[in-house]
């Protein structure tokens, strides 16, 4: 796992003058984040006006398709379910369960790959049409690797059966035969049809297959070496095939589209009963044949050839390198993985290869507006780093709206992922004070347990109150209950909230213990005790007395504590000189009524202890 897997892809940077600059790079989520720097060698930088943009490189491009967001869409339920089944898969149900997941999975390839097929068709003549093309020819490769996998490591099929499994591959795979085996057929005299002699086709069972495969080769060998057909080359040439000769199938090489149909029919008629053990002799041979030197083999040419060498992992790493996403790597290796087949194989840095793959897939739907939510499925499903790779993820998503800030919050909590809750609660926190949505911003703060923050809003509350005359969000403030425990200034809001609901509701003597309570017990920010001291102001000019004697001297005590401790400005302007002298009246008017209400409670309280 150690060697270097080819050439790395050579990617274009506009704009970009190599020969001035050094160039630097981060991945993001799914993205590469390149911009040009001042960096010299020589270690001395240069303050050189640089190129004016950076450019951003998707590496998982395939995740803004909208076609091929159903095929990530649908596979994501596939996979959750055979997560789910996987305690229940036992002897010969197991097997039948793996298969028909298999299958569900090539169905939808399949239905992918007919919808991006009907835009190429629409669209042929433009650059989209060429892309859906290009993405089609993808998405068959995929198909086909994947059904040989199914046959080979899933299916397991056995010598016999192996052949008519490979020849339904092939059927399913060379659209030609179906479509003239179509045309022949319907005609009204298949055997005058020009496709006649090109379509030998074999629809019997095994066993009729293997009683008159014997037959047929002798019987043809016998023809063949009497010259029966020399008189026709055309029967000489079907009895030569029937033989299995190498040279007569390659003479109708134009019928056969590639060297994998080429291997089928030479084992059709030469090898019908091949062992698994025997295929890939037979696989290369064909191979080199078909090619005949004239070309190399391409990328899924090798990938087919490590599967028919029952290469599993050869299989996974050309995939790997060949395929545009991860996506058909992480599901086949994930199911190759329940087929007990990838236990042995740990990766060199520390995880499994399924995981790691998995783990790759997910990385690129973390990076899309949407499909975030599957990858956090992924990750769930991956028990050695899953977890891990969740939470740096999951801190990395935009939270663009509050809808999508509550689904990951949701996803947060129901996996206790307590810093990553408080993190997204603080920075939902914060935007809702920048938009001055200060109801929420403390609600947000309170979710995230954030004193400070919460002190913060708090303070803007206040504030917004010393401006307004009224809070706003009363519903909130009316219902902190236990979490006004948070922050001190906090408990203060909600008790100066509590101090103006028993004001309203006309219960003076417990509004003006609260109030006082709230001075003396340092709770109160002293910035705010002249308000509290104006609040006091309607309490002190009641008919009856209100505050005792005791705690009118706390009231004096507290205006003098706020007044002897009052800065002085070295040049006030008029500004300051206005509220100053305001200032000066609210200090002269709660003084005047200070005495007053001493001089009231001393007489009655003292009338009181007289009877």
């Amino acid at each position: 796992m150690e060697e270097f897997d080819g050439e790395p892809t050579v990617t274009w940077i506009p704009g970009l003058n190599s020969q001035k600059k050094q160039m630097c790079f981060d991945w993001g989520p799914g993205e590469m984040l390149v911009c040009e720097t001042s960096f010299n060698k020589k270690g001395k930088s240069e303050m050189v006006a640089g190129c004016p943009f950076i450019h951003i490189i998707r590496k998982d491009i395939d995740v803004y398709s909208k076609i091929l967001r159903k095929l990530f869409n649908e596979s994501h339920g596939i996979f959750v379910g055979l997560q789910r089944i996987e305690e229940e898969l036992t002897g010969k149900s197991r097997k039948a369960q793996l298969v028909r997941v298999s299958k569900n999975y090539r169905s939808v390839i399949r239905a992918c790959m007919e919808e991006m097929h009907q835009f190429a068709v629409a669209d042929k003549d433009s650059a989209s049409g060429r892309q859906f093309s290009s993405q089609v020819s993808i998405l068959s490769a995929m198909e086909l690797i994947w059904n040989l996998c199914e046959i080979l490591f899933i299916e397991v099929a056995p010598a016999g059966p192996l052949l008519l499994y490979l020849l339904d591959w092939v059927r399913l795979h060379v659209c030609e035969v179906d479509t003239l085996s179509a045309d022949v057929l319907g005609s009204e005299n298949p055997s005058k049809h020009e496709s006649f002699w090109n379509l030998p086709g074999n629809t019997q069972t095994l066993t009729e297959l293997e009683l008159r495969w014997q037959h047929w080769h002798e019987e043809c060998e016998r023809h063949l070496q009497d010259g029966t057909f020399a008189s026709d080359p055309r029967l000489e040439s079907l009895c030569k095939v029937l033989l299995g000769d190498d040279a007569a199938l390659l003479e109708q090489k134009e019928l056969l589209s590639n060297w994998y149909h080429f291997l089928v029919a030479r084992l059709l008629y030469s090898q019908p009963t091949v062992k698994p053990m025997d295929l890939h002799l037979y696989a290369q041979s064909s191979l080199d044949l078909f090619l005949g030197g004239e070309s190399s083999p391409e990328p899924l040419d090798n990938i087919l050839m490590a599967a028919f060498e029952f290469d599993i992992h050869q299989v996974i790493k050309e995939c790997s390198i060949a395929l545009s996403n991860w996506w058909f790597v992480a599901h086949l290796t994930d199911l190759l993985d329940h087929c007990k087949l990838l236990q042995s194989h740990n990766l060199y840095f520390g995880s499994n290869m399924r995981e790691f793959l998995l783990l790759e897939y997910a990385s690129g739907l973390f990076a899309h507006h949407s499909l975030w939510q599957l990858g956090v499925d992924y990750c769930d499903h991956c028990p050695e780093l899953g977890r891990v790779s969740l939470e740096l993820h999951i801190e990395r998503i935009p939270l663009t709206t509050e809808q999508k800030a509550l689904k990951v919050l949701r996803v947060c909590e129901q996996r206790q992922m307590t810093e990553q809750v408080r993190s997204i609660c603080k920075i939902l926190a914060m935007k809702a004070v920048r938009n001055n949505r200060l109801g929420s911003a403390l609600s947000w703060s309170i979710r995230a347990k954030d004193a400070a923050f919460a002190t913060l809003v708090s303070d803007r509350f206040l504030r917004d109150y010393c401006e307004r005359g009224c809070f706003s969000d009363l519903d909130l403030i009316d219902n902190l209950g236990p979490a006004m425990m948070l922050s001190d200034r906090l408990t203060f809001l909600g008790k100066y909230r509590e101090f103006h609901r028993l004001y309203g509701e006309k219960r003076f003597v417990d509004a003006a213990s609260l109030l006082l309570s709230l001075m003396t017990s340092q709770i109160a920010p002293r910035s705010f005790w002249m308000t509290l001291l104006t609040d006091a102001l309607p309490l002190l000019e009641q008919k009856q007395v209100i505050f005792s004697a005791e705690q009118t001297y706390e009231l004096l005590r507290c205006l003098e504590d706020l007044t002897s401790g009052r800065p002085l400005c070295a040049e006030p302007d008029a500004q300051q000189l206005q509220e100053d002298d305001i200032e000066t009246t609210k200090v002269e008017m709660l003084r005047l009524a200070l005495a007053r209400n001493l001089a009231r409670s001393i007489i009655k309280e003292g009338s009181l202890e007289g009877s």
